[in-house]
């Protein structure tokens, strides 16, 4: 699909909502980071040399899906690969152009749906996204354009929701943050629309996450729960205590590589 063609209507209504009211309010976080050459996941920061979920990235090809404020693209391309950035949002992308120039780093950033992007296949040896394509893309769609992407033996690595998080979070903001009682079912998750936001999220099982990867030629490699540190402040998103989040991941990694 082209961007002349219509958008999927959840592509169209993401795009709306970023451009119109996310944008603006996730600014101040990206340029932090591109201020930072630290890697660094998810809302407690937790290092990457702690983590240790990337593969070497020196000379090679690089997509990040939904990059938003591209400062994953950023701190990739510092350590020497050849990146390229696609996000839905034009808003987000501008703020990505601006830091490229402040910081002197330039690396092309397409204006798409990590759905359908406009680019060959096998053209590159990582894809990653951390809370881009990863929740904001249909997993039916966006994991088959990323195994179309990559090279035979590239990987894959992504961040998303915790399941647990997902499935105790009350419906709207002002209800507070996840806490201990299961407020939805597990089975048959996939599409999200929360009563106070206009967007589309997508959060898949465990079982789910693994049977869309594995039918994709992805081998899975690992899923890293994420724990918050002993002490942790609490996060920009509200809708995370770190008390709970000790308890329970409120994120995950999942880290998959192309076979065949």
């Amino acid at each position: 699909m082209t961007e002349s063609e219509p958008l999927p209507e959840h592509v169209a209504k993401n795009r709306a909502y970023w451009d119109e009211i996310n944008a603006p309010l996730y600014a101040p976080h990206g340029r932090a980071s591109w201020a930072t050459n630290e890697i660094t996941w998810g809302i407690f920061g937790i290092p990457e040399t702690e983590l240790n979920v990337l593969p070497e990235v020196d000379g090679r090809d690089v997509i990040e899906l939904g990059c938003g404020t591209a400062y994953i693209s950023a701190w990739l391309a510092r350590r020497g690969a050849r990146v390229v950035g696609i996000d839905n949002s034009e808003e987000q992308l501008k703020t990505a152009r601006a830091l490229q120039v402040e910081h002197g780093l330039d690396f092309p950033l397409i204006h798409g749906n990590a759905e359908s992007v406009p680019l060959p296949d096998a053209s590159f040896d990582l894809a990653v996204s951390e809370y881009g394509a990863s929740i904001w893309a249909d997993p039916h769609r966006w994991i088959p354009e990323a195994a179309r992407l990559l090279r035979p033996g590239g990987d894959l690595v992504f961040l998303v929701n915790g399941t647990f998080w997902v499935l105790t979070v009350p419906e709207t903001d002002t209800e507070g943050a996840a806490a201990e009682q299961l407020l939805r079912p597990y089975f048959g998750m996939h599409r999200f629309e929360w009563p106070d936001e206009p967007g589309v999220e997508f959060h898949l099982g465990y079982g789910d996450w693994i049977r869309l990867l594995r039918s994709n030629d992805f081998e899975v490699l690992d899923l890293v729960e994420i724990q918050a540190p002993s002490g942790a402040a609490q996060p920009g998103q509200s809708l995370v205590d770190p008390a709970w989040a000790q308890k329970f991941p409120a994120e995950q990694i999942w880290r998959a590589r192309k076979v065949g």
